[in-house]
């Protein structure tokens, strides 16, 4: 499990970051960690699992992309992205409602060019990375038992 404590029936949210023109990344880092704070204080016992903020560093991988062959992302260093886990969704909703997370919501918000909308998948898949004896040991049976890679479609 690469998220310990979120299982199979588990809520993932992604919050889409712009920063409206004005403000900083430090702006968003101090905003987010005090809102992250709460959540975590007021809601660790009530369906909050962890989660994390990244950055659009504007790299893009011509080998991961099927979409021409950028160079760059436009929205480097203004775009982040929040995504949380969650036990339910219903827990998710409850803790944003709560009183004490509204206020510090709405001071991210107001960075916001895009405005805000979250969206809440359901996991399909997690996992983490072989120790390299595991590593080892799963390239041996694909050599020996796998056939080629098949185009599904």
């Amino acid at each position: 499990m690469l998220i310990e404590g979120l299982t199979s029936d588990g809520v993932v949210t992604v919050n889409r970051v712009v920063l409206r023109q004005g403000y900083t990344i430090d702006d968003l880092e101090e905003r987010v960690a005090v809102l992250c704070e709460n959540v975590k204080t007021w809601h660790s016992e009530t369906g909050f699992i962890g989660g994390f903020v990244c950055l659009n560093s504007g790299m893009i991988s011509n080998e991961g992309s099927d979409a021409g062959k950028a160079v760059g992302s436009p929205l480097a260093g203004r775009e982040a992205l929040i995504i949380t886990f969650w036990r339910s969704f219903e827990e998710h909703e409850r803790s944003h409602r709560s009183d004490t997370f509204q206020p510090l919501f709405r001071n991210v918000v107001d960075l916001c060019e895009n405005g805000n909308e979250e969206i809440a998948y359901t996991l399909l898949w997690q996992g983490k990375a072989y120790t390299p004896d595991e590593a080892r040991a799963a390239q041996r049976a694909k050599t020996a038992h796998a056939h080629p890679p098949q185009d599904l479609a």
